[in-house]
């Protein structure tokens, strides 16, 4: 069966219809592109066909896009040159575009059958791209739709003519959000935005389409035309010159140099606009088999398309019957409890949510209106959604109103004993068949769960804050946890749309095992006499969202104590981190205990907007006459980081890479250019990892120690996605 299929009218429009076989969503692959260009030049050659029409046979979209499975293994299937064979494969999908654009016209711009594309609803990446290469776009009036171009946001950039005809259709200033960010408008923003031609009702679609094929419309595009300017001007025109010098320090800020593609992108367009639409297309393919030639795109694509996709399908869920809440009680109505009482109560589940008074109940119902009430402003959100979120949820004191719940969630302080207390009062309430759940981020789920009658039924689920934004949560195994709770957990998440992997028992789990030390490598090195500038803009420009120093600033200091404490008390002699608690405690000593203080390893105004960092840190920690190397500073961070990654899935922590390299880019946001500590190792290759780390080792410390599983694989020159991925464990 083939994806596309043409149907040709008496009223001489050929109607092309995409709808990809057993799929919810069409998604172009290589056959696609064959199917469609033979179907054009039929139309084209057809001289009863008078116009032709670009629809989907799917109800609401168009295209989700490109086959990502596809573009991930471009590369490796491109033969033994594979940047020629991938600029030779992508000039050939241009061609099959240009023949839309060009529509049998000859080189005077006479001739040619107008094309015009009708979509249903959602149109992404190619299913954008296509579209654009037609003569007049028809969106269907479907407030749900997505437009858009968001290849960014998976590390390549809309390199199928996207960016070359947005940017002429648009001008590179008002293309930039939609490429550069990946933004995504509803139909009629995005006909106000100049993407789409014309929104209407969604019955008249295909009728509003064919009636214009009929009008005998002009069908040449404007670069096509002699004389055509650039809107905003090319980047020789003085307004055109101050937008591409804007544009590229906007870039440069935000990625810090750390995203190729955003780069490759920029290059595209700057580079093709100085040209003709002709050699601009090829511009842009050069510089898309520059960045799918990088490690780093195949890497993002993997991790944060096809990996996390597999996760949130149930990639390790156990074979047990399906485990759906229905109603599910949360202990504590702090910002934790309350944000998971909100996406609780959003996605449709009956909430009960309980604290010691009243007052701190109903505070943390009201969490939920207040965030309600802002997406109402915003547009996102109605009285009616509001008003059903809130029924949902019933804010007490009442333990007896947790019967009938099938999940309950504990988020209580951060103390053994309390824990105890709650989950004893829980199960004494709830059926046999609940599922108790402890969110915590440091205390091991193992011996939370003795206060439980039915350890099996005992689980760790930790959200990462603030709840209702961060993609992440951790599950946790302990060591009698069962199958049924781990589904029950994995049912959860799916219902809140939020990523999850699954680990077992150990200090500090897994994300907050990497985390720690990141933060603690950057505190040691203010010890050190590093200058903090150096350490957090090292952090950015490896990628990560902020640096280690303001990271605990904003996490809190006094926070970071406390865990030092109980960690130091834990492990005795063990404990490698006295250094580290040297700079911790004299801060907290000072009262500089981060933002919330207006005062940590930052100063602050008013209203918490960072003003720099603190004279007195350099005054207690002098800066060092000679200050390392950027890439030491660089690798310190990341592999202090991505060892404890390995230690994790050599005791057994992690099971699976994939959890491991989408938990650290969605929980801490690790690089995600790299795509996670296991895809960065890969790339670098295990071979060099063990030699940096012995030479880190000798300059730093047994923190760098190389582990015997990476040592092993270094010897074997083995990838981790070689002998752990998903390909390998089915081989």
């Amino acid at each position: 069966m083939t994806d596309f299929t043409m149907e040709k009218g008496a009223d001489g429009v050929a109607v092309i219809t995409w709808d990809t076989v057993g799929k919810s969503m069409n998604v172009m692959n290589q056959q696609g592109f064959i199917d469609l260009d033979a179907l054009i030049d039929d139309a084209l050659a057809d001289d009863a066909v008078k116009g032709i029409v670009i629809t989907s046979g799917k109800d609401g979209s168009f295209a989700g896009g490109m086959d990502l499975n596809i573009i991930a293994k471009m590369k490796e299937s491109a033969g033994d040159n594979p940047a020629k064979g991938l600029m030779d494969g992508l000039m050939q999908t241009h061609a099959i575009l240009r023949k839309i654009e060009r529509a049998g016209m000859d080189d005077k711009n006479k001739g040619g059958k107008p094309i015009a594309a009708a979509l249903p609803g959602t149109a992404l990446g190619i299913g954008l791209e296509i579209p654009l290469a037609c003569h007049r776009i028809f969106a269907a009036d479907n407030p749900k739709a997505k437009i858009g171009l968001p290849e960014i946001m998976v590390g390549i950039f809309p390199g199928m003519g996207g960016t070359t005809r947005l940017v002429r259709k648009l001008g590179a200033m008002a293309a930039a959000p939609l490429l550069l960010e990946g933004k995504l408008n509803d139909p009629k923003k995005a006909k106000s935005a100049g993407v789409v031609d014309e929104v209407v009702p969604p019955g008249e679609l295909l009728e509003k389409a064919k009636e214009w094929v009929l009008s005998d419309p002009g069908i040449v595009k404007p670069w096509d035309e002699k004389g055509y300017k650039m809107p905003g001007g090319a980047p020789y025109h003085p307004a055109g010159f101050m937008t591409f010098v804007g544009a590229s320090a906007m870039v440069n800020g935000k990625t810090q140099g750390a995203f190729p593609a955003a780069k490759a992108l920029l290059s595209a367009v700057y580079e093709g606009a100085l040209v003709p639409f002709d050699t601009a297309i090829r511009i842009e393919a050069r510089w898309f088999t520059n960045v799918l030639m990088n490690p780093s795109s195949g890497a993002m694509i993997r991790s944060l398309f096809i990996n996390k996709e597999a996760l949130e399908k149930g990639a390790n869920r156990p074979d047990v019957p399906d485990q759906t809440v229905k109603k599910v009680g949360v202990m504590g109505a702090g910002m934790m409890g309350a944000g998971i009482a909100l996406v609780s109560a959003q996605a449709g589940m009956e909430v009960v949510l309980i604290d010691q008074k009243q007052e701190a109940a109903d505070k943390g119902k009201s969490y939920s209106a207040d965030y309600m009430d802002k997406g109402i402003k915003r547009g996102k959100a109605t009285e009616e959604k509001k008003a059903q979120v809130l029924e949902r949820i019933t804010a007490t004191t009442d333990y007896a109103a947790l019967k009938g719940c099938d999940l309950v969630i504990e988020a209580v302080f951060e103390d053994p004993a309390i824990k105890a207390g709650v989950t004893r009062k829980v199960l004494e309430v709830v059926g046999d068949d609940c599922i108790f759940a402890t969110n915590t981020s440091t205390l091991p789920i193992s011996d939370l769960a003795g206060a439980s009658d039915k350890p099996a039924q005992f689980i760790g689920i930790h959200f990462f804050s603030p709840v209702e934004k961060m993609m992440l949560v951790e599950i946790i195994k302990g060591k009698e946890t069962g199958e049924r709770a781990v589904a029950k957990a994995l049912d959860y998440v799916r219902q809140i749309r939020k990523t999850p992997i699954v680990v077992n028992d150990a200090r500090f789990f897994y994300a907050n095992r990497c985390i720690i030390p990141y933060i603690n490598e950057g505190i040691r090195m203010v010890a050190e006499g590093v200058t903090p500038a150096l350490i957090d803009n090292a952090a950015r420009q490896l990628g990560f969202p902020v640096g280690p120093l303001q990271l605990v600033d904003e996490t809190s200091i006094d926070l970071g104590a406390k865990i030092a404490r109980a960690t130091r008390a834990a492990m005795g002699d063990d404990y490698p981190d006295a250094a580290v608690d040297e700079v911790i405690f004299w801060m907290e000593g000072q009262g500089r205990l981060g933002r919330k203080a207006k005062a940590g390893f930052f100063d602050y105004d008013e209203k918490g907007k960072r003003l720099g960092y603190w004279d007195g840190l350099a005054e207690q920690y002098p800066h060092a006459e000679n200050q390392p190397d950027l890439i030491d500073v660089e690798h310190r961070l990341m592999f202090v980081q991505v060892l404890e990654a390995v230690r994790a899935l050599e005791e057994g922590v992690l099971e699976d890479i994939r959890e491991g390299d989408v938990g650290a880019i969605l929980g801490w946001g690790f690089a995600p250019w790299s795509g996670g500590p296991f895809s960065w190792l890969d790339i670098i290759g295990t071979p060099y990892a063990a030699e940096r780390c012995d030479q880190l080792e000798e300059a730093h410390g047994a923190r760098f120690a190389c582990p015997a599983l990476l040592r092993e694989m270094a010897g074997k020159a083995q990838s981790f996605y070689g002998r752990f991925g998903s390909d390998a464990q089915a081989a």
